[in-house]
């Protein structure tokens, strides 16, 4: 009976140790992920041909019609968990809004009225979201996947019900005046891409938290 309780207490102790962050680790994630989703916002993302073709044909590069800034925002939910995530876009979109030039399309107060600016606001939600589901059980590649896929729903539809408000409400001027248009350009056309920037994320997530022991 003492040896199965034993067993049991350290299975237990294993998988809440799995599923927390240190303090240490929150913070410096959360730097990581600002610094992050900065840089990747202006960097597009791509694929090569197969690594075993590049001797024959050399190394081609095909664009996905996204940046990796999305998968900037999902990493840094899946390695510092939710309250990491969080935080690092809090200060990202703060500095966006009041200090500096960071997003896609510049910066500043005024920025509220870019069709896009809802999925920027989904940023904070999603990497919450993304975190939180990352750090439920042991590392598994399938639970990052689904965590990072997670994520990347809830920003779609925060930008979405800020697209559609801005339609409604705003008097400001958006780059068409037919709402599916603009859900097309801002959520249909991009997913594609973005779900490869997720398999991307889940793996490199899955690989550097076995690298970290955590």
């Amino acid at each position: 009976m003492n040896i199965k309780r034993k067993r049991t207490n350290k299975l237990t102790n294993t998988k809440k140790s799995s599923s927390t962050v240190s303090f240490a680790n929150e913070l410096l994630w959360a730097i990581i992920g600002l610094l992050l989703t900065i840089f990747s916002t202006f960097v597009e993302a791509f694929v090569t041909n197969m690594p075993w073709t590049w001797a024959q044909q050399g190394v081609n590069s095909m664009p996905l019609g996204v940046t990796f800034q999305v998968g900037a925002v999902l990493l840094t939910g899946c390695m510092g968990g939710k309250n990491a995530g969080f935080l690092a876009q809090v200060a990202y979109i703060f500095l966006g809004l009041f200090w500096f030039p960071i997003f896609a399309q510049g910066g500043g107060l005024q920025y509220w009225q870019q069709p896009s600016f809802g999925y920027i606001l989904g940023f904070m939600p999603g990497a919450w979201l993304c975190g939180w589901v990352a750090f439920q059980r042991r590392t598994k590649l399938e639970l990052l996947a689904l965590s990072a896929a997670a994520g990347l729903l809830i920003i779609h539809i925060c930008g979405l019900i800020y697209l559609v408000g801005l339609w409604l409400f705003s008097s400001s001027e958006l780059p068409s005046n037919n709402l599916v248009d603009l859900m097309v350009n801002y959520s249909v056309e991009p997913i594609p891409g973005q779900l490869v920037v997720v398999c991307t994320v889940a793996v490199l997530a899955f690989i550097l938290r076995h690298i970290l022991f955590y």
